[in-house]
């Protein structure tokens, strides 16, 4: 058996855990103003993160969309595709909740494949 990885966080969670051929991403948001920015922070907050475990974000197999207002999914979905092309987006669930950071928009957590 590999290894596990575990990139930590100042919290009881971490960023991202590599167990064999994948790598699980916890949640990431994006700060500021707006729904769209924080979708476009959280999805580089991905990036970022699986830059540091050298995957590119087109590794990304699957995501969990949590969205604190459903009517931002139709600019979540565009959104989307500055990140990830048309035919190869990653299979996606998403739902919405309530953040216990009431400033929080949207969070992101997925799968990536590591081979």
């Amino acid at each position: 058996m590999s290894e596990i990885k575990h990139i930590p966080t100042p919290f009881s969670y971490s960023s991202v855990v590599v167990a064999g051929d994948y790598a699980f991403l916890s949640l990431h948001r994006g700060f500021g103003d707006g729904f769209e920015k924080q979708c476009n922070g959280a999805l580089l907050e991905i990036k970022k993160t699986l830059e540091g475990i050298d995957l590119p974000l087109s590794s990304v197999v699957k995501v969990t969309v949590w969205l604190k207002n459903i009517q931002d999914l139709p600019t979540m979905e565009k959104l989307f595709l500055d990140y990830f092309e048309p035919t190869k987006c990653p299979a996606r669930m998403t739902a919405t909740t309530e953040f216990i950071d009431s400033d929080c928009l949207v969070m992101v957590e997925g799968i990536a494949f590591c081979k």
